[in-house]
């Protein structure tokens, strides 16, 4: 085995190459202080990708500390905002020059189909740092209106050691969402990833490594959320908790930073409404609703997995949209000719069919799919699943089941849809299509989300706001607001009058 910078490679018999990870802290590739070590699969094959290291507390600690040190002295310290924004920028064209291996990595650690990650995920995480990186020199603060005899104004400084917890879904999407704003602020990170998607994110950082950035700058260790998690969100020296995943989790991240009062950004879960109106163009509607509720395998939390379709077309639409459906590709998410791959995990998998079985049982009407499919290999593949004759208070309506499973309700007017739509704990996305604007922006102003899509869904842009309200979370990634998460505002009060101050005349 030939160790090369914190990976070595393993040959099994006849499979493909796999890895050995090591921690990544304060620079340098290391085992866990305990040795323990987690394997992570590939879910459409079952086969093993990597041996990786498991991450305990004391690691965890370890990390902060370089991060802490990296923050408050060192290069990095020091470095002028432009200069940060250069080397970002530099990190952002060696990734261009390894989309194909980093699409190919992230298909094998949780499953997207190749296409998905090659011309979406990819491009996206890194048109994200690089919308960060042009934004390094440009994080100002302001001069106030104040009387003559005093000058007041605001400085907008980073926080500090900023803790990343990552889901297993999109995973360098949604870590490049927290580590390009946090670093382009001048914020130092440790990145927890998913113990299920943890390689795309530790290869990343090698090449983050290679441009140049300083060390303790970016930690990761992966590790099990009840360990590893639980030590980064509890740790008294991490200055902000960004956490991406379960509303569940969410609340526990919370409990935990609120022990130290230190700031949390939460973007969870959702139940999100996507409604079609009978004046919609229904080829469109059709084509956009299955993007919104199959991308990812359904493995999105702004998935749009309540469906509400106006009586006057129900029958048009549903006709069209089962029968799309059932013409989805499901298989090995390596193939260009894969539409949908495999589910992340078994644990997942069997999650979704118990949703399944409790639909049915509440007497929602399978009309397509609801079951495993096994000609396409040994991994977790599951069919595109659509439930009609759904009701608002069934248990598959009101859940997040976070797979390709659709709940389809009826509706006929926009009072109706309304109530309906607005009837969840959730608030982080919703979609409207019609062709009426004033409709549109009718439904946009009261429908309760984060994000409402108007004749789209499921889209994202480096340059928009994103996150929820309710019990989706809180906080905003992407987009201006996003710096705001990474920063504080410091206020400077100068004293300008050349009498002595002295309020009680002594």
């Amino acid at each position: 085995m030939t160790k090369i910078s914190g990976e070595t490679t393993v040959r099994n018999q006849g499979s493909p190459i796999n890895k050995t990870y090591q921690l990544f802290i304060d620079g340098q590739w290391v085992d866990a202080l305990s040795g323990k070590t987690f394997k992570s699969y590939n879910p459409a094959t079952g086969e093993l990708n990597a041996v990786v290291a498991e991450a305990g507390t004391e690691d965890v600690d370890l990390a902060v500390k370089a991060a802490r040190k990296a923050f408050e002295s060192g290069p990095w310290a020091t470095m002028s905002p432009s200069d940060r924004g250069r080397l970002l920028n530099k990190v952002a064209q060696a990734l261009w020059s390894k989309v194909d291996f980093l699409a190919e990595v992230e298909t094998r650690d949780n499953g997207l189909p190749i296409n998905e990650t090659k011309h979406i995920a990819i491009p996206g995480t890194i048109d994200v740092l690089e919308f960060y990186a042009g934004l390094a020199n440009k994080v100002q603060g302001e001069t106030l209106s104040s009387p003559q005899d005093r000058l007041n104004y605001t400085l907008k400084e980073p926080l500090g050691v900023i803790g990343a917890i990552i889901p297993w879904n999109f995973p360098l999407m949604l870590t490049m969402w927290k580590l390009a704003p946090a670093l382009a602020t001048g914020n130092t990170i440790v990145i927890k990833p998913a113990e299920e998607t943890p390689i795309s994110t530790l290869e990343l950082v090698k090449i983050f490594q290679e441009a140049g950035i300083p060390d303790g700058v970016i930690n990761v260790v992966p590790g099990y959320g009840k360990v590893a998690g639980d030590a980064l969100a509890n740790h008294a020296d991490v200055d902000k908790v960004a956490f991406t995943g379960s509303t569940d989790t969410g609340r526990i991240i919370m409990q935990a930073a609120g022990k130290n009062l230190k700031p949390v950004s939460l973007e969870l879960g959702g139940k999100s409404p996507n409604i079609v109106f009978d004046d919609a163009n229904v080829e469109n509607a059709v084509n956009g609703s299955l993007f919104g509720i199959y991308f990812g395998q359904g493995q999105v939390c702004a998935s749009g997995t309540r469906l509400f379709v106006q009586e006057g077309i129900y029958d048009e639409f549903m006709e069209k949209f089962v029968e799309k459906a059932k013409k989805i590709r499901v298989g090995n998410p390596s193939d260009e000719a894969t539409q949908m791959g495999p589910q992340v995990s078994l644990k997942q998998l069997e999650r979704i069919e118990k949703y399944v079985e409790i639909g049915i049982k509440e007497g929602a009407e399978l009309l397509t799919g609801g079951t495993r499919t096994t000609d396409v290999g040994e991994g977790h593949f599951f069919t595109p699943t659509i439930f009609g004759n759904v009701t608002n208070d069934m248990t598959i309506a009101r859940e997040e089941i976070f797979g390709p499973v659709l709940s389809v309700i009826k509706f006929k007017d926009e009072a109706d849809v309304l109530e309906k739509a607005n009837d969840t704990i959730y608030g982080l996305a919703a979609g409207v299509w019609t062709e009426n604007l004033k409709r549109g922006h009718r439904m946009a102003k009261k429908l309760k989300a984060g994000t409402v899509y108007i004749n789209t869904f499921s889209m994202l842009d480096s340059v928009a706001p994103f996150g929820g309200t309710k019990q989706s979370g809180f906080g905003r990634e992407l987009g201006m607001q996003a710096l705001d998460m990474f920063t504080e505002t410091k206020h400077v009060w100068v004293d300008l009058n050349e009498e002595h101050f002295n309020w009680y005349g002594v």
